[in-house]
């Protein structure tokens, strides 16, 4: 049997070589992260300006401005207070992504574990509605919630919340690649009920992609702006993207302050950051586990 041998010459080749790919991999990737956030330090840096500052021109630099800007913001009492828009914009994220996920689940769980006539065709209209953008269905939308009397109400950001069609698909691809069907058998023989054997043994089996849904759904309800722009008329029932926009059509008009828009966004952002640290920890593994089998 021939032997083959390789050159010291070419292992240190070889190996300079992987290391500078490796390293050139690591500069591009802190370039990408820092291109990324500086939109974010910018925000935080307007954040401390006033609004003289901000029509002077673009700075890198923190002012002294932040906390005339937060009371400002936290005290703005025309149309709105910054506070309840708040509450209400978490009340209808957290509860909305809840429902989302949860529900979400459930349908996914029953199509992938029962073998049932017209699985197949129920799975494929699942999708197909997941294709019709929200804004087709909008006209008919009011007049539905007109004729229940849920105008001005929160219902119809939550009821809605239910059907998910895209975290249904995310579900039913994760459990096909990551819930052994050998343990729900097993629950069935030890005669556990479905409704229990969902909740106890297939929901933590699902914690790293409902964790990364409860991202999802709870960022897209928190940025919502169509939704309830149409559904609620009184400002005291406003979320923060409709109260932001009502700010933001003040900045032309003599009591208009980009500063206070500025904290505004800054504050907007803070509890989307908080839910993120708060779950993020399964959020690589469900969006590796839950990608698409090849």
């Amino acid at each position: 049997m021939a032997t083959t041998y390789i050159s010291t010459g070419e292992t240190k080749g070889t190996r300079i070589k992987t290391n500078a790919a490796r390293v050139f991999s690591y500069i591009f990737l802190v370039f990408v992260a820092l291109l990324s956030l500086f939109p974010f330090y910018l925000l935080i840096i307007n954040s401390t300006r006033s609004n003289a500052e901000l029509q002077s021109g673009f700075s890198l630099i923190p002012h002294a401005n932040f906390v005339k800007n937060f009371v400002t913001a936290w005290n703005d009492t025309n149309l709105f207070t910054f506070p309840r828009s708040l509450f209400n914009s978490f009340f209808v994220a957290a509860v909305a992504s809840l429902l989302t996920t949860y529900f979400s689940a459930m349908t996914a769980y029953g199509i992938q574990v029962y073998n049932f006539k017209g699985r197949n065709v129920m799975f494929k209209f699942i999708l197909i509605i997941m294709m019709i953008p929200t804004q087709i269905s909008a006209a008919g939308f009011l007049q539905l919630i007109d004729k229940f009397n849920m105008r001005d109400t929160y219902w119809p950001l939550l009821i809605p919340a239910i059907a998910a069609p895209s975290v249904f698909f995310y579900m039913k691809q994760y459990m096909e690649s990551s819930m052994p069907m050998e343990v729900i058998e097993a629950a069935r023989v030890d005669g556990s009920n479905e409704f229990r054997t969902f909740n106890t043994i297939a929901v933590p089996m699902l914690k790293p992609a409902i964790s990364v849904q409860l991202i999802f759904a709870f960022v897209a309800s928190w940025n919502n702006y169509f939704t309830p722009a149409l559904v609620l008329d009184s400002s005291k029932n406003w979320t923060l993207p409709i109260a932001l926009a009502a700010v933001r059509a003040r900045i032309n008009s003599e009591a208009g302050d980009m500063g206070e828009v500025y904290m505004f966004i800054f504050l907007s952002i803070i509890p989307v950051v908080l839910v993120y640290i708060f779950i993020s920890r399964n959020i690589v593994e469900g969006v590796a586990l839950g990608a698409v089998k090849g």
